[in-house]
């Protein structure tokens, strides 16, 4: 328990000091708020002309794109400097993780937070909300207890991502061109319902990047569409554990791998 009073505080600490430059604060929140209300818009483009895709109407997508937002929003919030973690092997400053009391991963969570994950948490929550007045949901307390075990997990499952993807910072030192990949999968395939793409595809947004897993297989079980999937529907309630398997995966690599990193000045 001391450990996570120490991480908060740290993690509290970094939001304060972000919020003592306003303006850049502001704009940055912005930014996230336009960025996916742009992408949201020509979503709605789409479907003021077909109707639907795939089936699915504009409320159902509306809101597996919510979701996918406020899922990717809180994993950022405790994501840390994760995605910085190249830039600071290269500096030698993760070097200071190893010499303090704290793990080194648990630091690195609970410093620094990317102030433009509060305009994708803005605009996930907005979202998510308009699109449960769009859609039929019968909310018994196995769903509530459903949505929120998916958001955890489809939480974690991304920070897992990014975690292997940093992981590879130890021995490659540079892995930025990794997580833009990451971010256009997520872009290009996490909005949409998956059954418009390909079966090879489907296999490997399931069984290689496990996309379908974060919003895509929740959507379909919260808004009675599992009958589509080409997977068992029981893959699909089982999504908030496979993000746990997958982030404790994730912190297993990075475990190892820390066992054999050289300081960037050896």
């Amino acid at each position: 328990m001391a450990t996570l009073s120490i991480m908060l505080s740290l993690w509290l600490a970094s939001v304060r000091g972000q919020l003592q430059y306003r303006a850049n604060f502001l704009i940055l929140v912005a930014m996230g708020l336009i960025y996916h209300g742009t992408g949201f818009a020509f979503i709605w483009v789409v479907l003021s002309r077909f109707e639907t895709v795939g089936g699915w109407t504009f409320g159902e997508i509306a809101f597996l794109y919510g979701l996918r937002l406020l899922i990717h929003a809180l994993g950022f919030l405790v994501s840390g400097q994760i995605r910085e973690l190249d830039h600071q092997i290269r500096l030698g400053e993760f070097d200071r993780y190893l010499i303090r009391p704290i793990s080194p991963l648990r630091q690195i969570i609970s410093q620094g937070v990317q102030v433009n994950v509060f305009g994708d948490l803005l605009g996930g929550i907005g979202l998510f909300l308009v699109a449960l007045t769009l859609v039929n949901i019968d909310w018994t307390a196995a769903v509530v207890v459903y949505l929120v075990l998916a958001i955890i997990g489809g939480a974690l499952l991304e920070l897992g991502l990014d975690l292997m993807i940093a992981t590879l910072a130890l021995r490659v030192l540079n892995v930025q061109s990794l997580f833009f990949v990451l971010d256009t999968f997520f872009s290009d395939f996490g909005n949409y319902p998956l059954k418009i793409f390909g079966g090879t595809v489907q296999f490997l947004l399931t069984f290689g990047l496990p996309l379908a897993f974060m919003a895509y297989f929740p959507s379909t079980v919260l808004l009675g569409r599992t009958g589509e999937l080409s997977v068992p529907p029981a893959l699909a309630y089982a999504a908030p554990l496979v993000g746990v398997c997958w982030f404790a995966l994730a912190v297993g690599i990075f475990r190892f791998e820390l066992r054999n990193y050289q300081s960037a000045g050896h």
